[in-house]
């Protein structure tokens, strides 16, 4: 089965609705993975003391939160498109389009995005991926979905007792339908020409990591 793009509810709600689901999409990855995923990938390069990070995509900025507490010396900028999404974000934050960051190239060690990329066509996160790697002086982590049929109805299953609202169990099994097996998600970045080009699967949290950079240390 091929990935599947479809709208999100997310994206036409009010926004009481949009908080209440992005607190729920920070018990998610607090508690399954997400979090820990992107610490270790960090630690995984061997960061220094102190280093800036681009999140791009961030919503409510729990990543970034993350890495500032495993990382003292990190400093992490949030970036969005969506204003009600950088008004609950901590931390230095702008409205920005990924298509077009406002950065000069290599102005930051890091470019990173967690549950951002299913959004787009190929041939968009094609162009994506090529954007972080300009703005990147050391490395790109991107973090996402593993299209599998356990992740999928995870959301469903679980519903009863963890109360998840309607709209995080939908665009949940949306996300899950317009994610990647590995070797898609490789295909793509080779069309980007990123380099050294790493990529994981995390298990049982069904997540996709890559990770590329032939700057990173």
């Amino acid at each position: 089965m091929k990935r599947i793009i479809e709208p999100e509810e997310l994206d036409h709600v009010d926004d009481a609705s949009a908080h209440r689901n992005l607190r729920e999409l920070i018990k998610i990855n607090r508690f399954f993975g997400g979090h820990a995923i992107t610490v270790n990938l960090l630690r995984s390069l061997g960061p220094p003391r102190r280093f800036r990070l681009l999140d791009v995509g961030a919503a409510s900025g729990d990543h970034g939160l993350a890495i500032r507490y495993a990382f003292p010396g990190a400093e992490v900028y949030s970036a969005d498109r969506l204003i009600r999404n950088l008004a609950v974000c901590p931390g230095p934050r702008l409205a920005a389009d990924a298509f077009a960051l406002p950065f000069a190239s290599q102005s930051f060690d890091y470019v990173f995005s967690s549950l951002f990329l299913h959004h787009f066509d190929d041939r968009q996160v094609v162009y994506l991926l090529k954007e972080f790697y300009r703005v990147a002086a050391q490395a790109v982590i991107a973090v996402d979905l593993h299209r599998h049929a356990f992740a999928r109805g995870f959301l469903p299953a679980t519903q009863w007792l963890f109360n998840w609202d309607e709209i995080t169990v939908s665009d949940g099994q949306r996300s899950v339908d317009a994610a990647w097996k590995k070797k898609e998600l490789a295909a793509l970045a080779e069309q980007a020409g990123l380099p050294k080009v790493r990529l994981r699967t995390h298990v049982p949290w069904f997540r996709l990591s890559l990770v590329s950079g032939d700057r990173a240390a």
